[in-house]
């Protein structure tokens, strides 16, 4: 195994709601979908088990007080100007949320030639 250390990217989280929706289908997934079309180095989904937004109301999955809109973020990590062009796509589906962009370190380890095939991708995108 190799690894590459590779400093030119970025954290994107978009924080929704599990209830919100986007052409019929839950944001999330259409979300991830969008990202996928793209070419985005990869999208996960993350279910929050507390949490409140903005109007102060609170989400949790305590059998108690079970909410039928958790909170869920999509994390992505890529290339800082296919983050910007993701921004771009996703932003006009997401009615209420939030999304967060933070400079990342990735070191990524994988085989010589995913190495290679990733520095020569980083070279042709620049």
């Amino acid at each position: 195994m190799v690894e590459v250390e590779h400093w030119n990217t970025l954290r994107l989280k978009i924080y929704i709601g599990e209830n919100d929706r986007w052409e019929g289908k839950p944001l999330y997934k259409a979300i991830v979908e969008k990202l996928r079309e793209m070419g985005m180095a990869g999208a996960t989904v993350y279910r929050g088990i507390y949490g409140f937004g903005k109007k102060s109301r609170v989400h949790s999955s305590d059998v108690m007080r079970l909410s039928t809109d958790l909170p869920v973020v999509v994390e992505v990590v890529d290339r800082g100007h296919k983050i910007e062009k993701a921004i771009c796509e996703i932003k006009p589906m997401i009615k209420d949320g939030m999304i967060t962009v933070e400079p990342v370190i990735v070191v990524w380890v994988g085989t010589k030639e995913e190495i290679e095939k990733f520095e020569e991708d980083a070279v042709r995108e620049t």
